[in-house]
């Protein structure tokens, strides 16, 4: 094991004597392969994960026979209804190394639980629940996206390689009403008044839009379960269990049979059966943020109860993770949400992380503002937290480079900045975001262009970029959740470095380089005679007078320490 981790290029990570004297769980041995034993080892922090974000629906179709449920044949909208992909999709993908050679380390997939089996008619066409955020049943899978045991098998082989997975989960709403779908109960569900989102009360007590139901997350009033849920419980044999295991869940908890409980024991049970990481929270600002709270304390619990049952299958001892899509909030209000008449730190409500919606504006200014910015925020007011970045999304009409005009520099902004990354699928192969006859978000849904990517030349070159990026990332925390400093301005070279007890990471990086031969100054972070490792140009070199010469056509270089 030695000979292997001291026979390739040392990245700069300096482990603690015990983490060298741990060895992979007996269970994954057996299917791990030297390399991937060593990739299982690099240290791993949430604050600078780099996530791989897909519509589970729209990424690859690993079973043609779960295609078409329910007899949702309708025609729709263009892009508005189910295409095939599945959670076998992701796996095969896994297997295949898609996601280790971007350097992915988390996978977060649009919710997969049972959706509406109609659709609606809307101006944009009619739409199925292709995209998962219709939820009719939170206590199974929808058959179009597979079963539990493919989850569970998409989780092991995820952990195996050593990628933590992020369910999706809505708590905020059910499914639209269709024709085959009735409302849930009025205990249960709001029909009225649709949001105006310009106080907190009409952001919370309101339906996010009209036709989509809004839970009750504000009561503790105990309702009874749905006539319908019980009917089809009894008709899949698995009445019974349902409710004794919430009979359990109540009496241990001391909850009372609210909404937001069932949901919560619901969408818990994932995490408790299959060792689920972490969570993506949808809507938050829709729901009272007291759920979310208990959302992460029972999420917290089955992680660690998990845990506890499969010792052999724990990949490190990372805390149960949650990020939050609280729309619209950027990185420079720090903590605190403003709804005008109320702030809401959803930092103090069991949230890691918040989506950021920022950096697609601040990705219109030059690197050094960016990572300066980014530096001084999540070492101040976010100190001990983190954010999501991202510049593409899935329901975002206004991503940054739309037309897919600048892909590098692209990767260049989100691979680098601090905070975690969220690359949306298709983002490093260029997948148009312009789908003719497409209304509103559809267009930015089209299927993962895999097509592309084996035939063309020039997507073959961008995804070679993004891989590159993408693994020194995962290699070193200090990119993502390090310290930032200029060490020089032309041609503009930078470092970052992240120290605690367990790990100590330093790297250098070099944007905007002249083509041919350049000098990138490192005085003062890398002492002369110090050997580094170019990941890009996969190039040796050695500091002299305080600098690294390079001698190349790329104008990026990629600093490790090599040994």
């Amino acid at each position: 094991m030695k000979k292997l981790l001291f026979a390739i290029p040392l990245i700069a990570l300096v482990f603690s004597c015990e983490e060298f004297k741990k060895t992979p769980p007996k269970d994954t041995l057996a299917v791990l392969d030297s390399a991937q034993i060593i990739e299982k080892k690099a240290p791993f922090l949430w604050e600078g994960a780099n996530i791989y974000f897909l519509l589970t629906d729209r990424f690859y179709n690993g079973n043609t026979e779960n295609d078409i449920n329910f007899n949702r044949t309708n025609k729709t909208g263009v892009l508005r209804g189910f295409m095939g992909g599945d959670i076998q999709g992701i796996t095969q993908k896994i297997n295949e190394g898609y996601f280790t050679d971007l350097g992915v380390n988390a996978i977060w997939f649009t919710p997969v639980v049972e959706q509406v089996h109609g659709d609606t008619n809307e101006n944009t066409g009619n739409t199925y629940g292709y995209h998962g955020y219709w939820t009719k049943d939170w206590t199974a899978l929808d058959p179009n996206f597979g079963t539990k045991k493919d989850l569970e098998t998409l989780v092991k082989t995820a952990h195996a390689k050593g990628i933590r997975i992020l369910l999706d989960v809505v708590i905020n709403h059910t499914g639209p009403v269709t024709n085959e779908d009735s409302v849930w109960p009025s205990e249960w569900v709001r029909t009225s008044p649709t949001c105006e989102f310009t106080t907190y009360e009409n952001t919370t007590s309101c339906t996010l839009v009209n036709n989509l139901p809004d839970i009750y997350t504000e009561t503790d009033e105990a309702v009874e379960l749905p006539d319908s849920l019980l009917a089809k419980w009894k008709e899949e044999g698995r009445l019974s269990n349902e409710l004794d295991e919430l009979q359990l869940f109540f009496e241990r908890t001391n909850y009372p049979r609210a909404p937001r409980f069932y949901i919560i024991k619901w969408l818990t049970d994932y995490v408790n059966d299959l060792g689920i990481d972490g969570f993506r929270v949808d809507t938050v600002k829709h729901a009272d943020e007291n759920a979310w709270s208990e959302l992460y304390k029972e999420a917290s619990y089955a992680f660690e109860t998990w845990k506890k049952k499969h010792p052999n299958a724990v990949l490190d001892d990372s805390s149960f993770y949650m990020m939050g899509e609280v729309y619209n909030y950027n990185i420079s209000t720090g903590r605190n949400f403003d709804f005008g008449d109320k702030k809401v730190d959803y930092f103090d409500h069991g949230f890691n992380s918040l989506i950021n919606f920022e950096l697609k504006q601040d990705a219109l200014k030059d690197y050094e503002t960016i990572f300066k910015k980014y530096n001084r925020l999540l070492n101040t007011k976010l100190k001990g937290k983190s954010v999501v970045n991202y510049l593409t999304s899935h329901d975002d009409s206004q991503p940054f480079d739309k037309e897919r005009k600048r892909p590098f520099y692209t990767a260049n902004v989100l691979l680098l900045t601090q905070g975690a990354s969220q690359i949306y699928y298709g983002d490093e192969t260029a997948r148009s975001l312009i789908i003719e006859g497409t209304e509103g978000d559809a267009t930015l849904r089209s299927f993962m262009n895999w097509q592309d990517l084996d035939s063309l030349a020039e997507t073959k070159r961008i995804h070679n970029h993004w891989q590159k990026l993408g693994k020194f990332r995962n290699k070193h925390p200090a990119i993502g959740a390090g310290k930032h400093k200029r060490l020089a301005k032309k041609p503009y070279v930078f470092s970052r470095s992240y120290t605690n007890e367990d790990i100590k990471d330093k790297v250098v990086v070099g944007l905007n380089l002249p083509k041919g031969k350049k000098s990138l100054w490192v005085k003062g972070f890398f002492g002369n005679g110090t050997k580094l490792y170019d990941t890009y140009s996969e190039t040796e070199v050695e500091v002299k007078n305080g600098k690294v010469i390079l001698e190349n056509d790329y104008d990026i270089a990629l600093l490790e320490l090599f040994n």
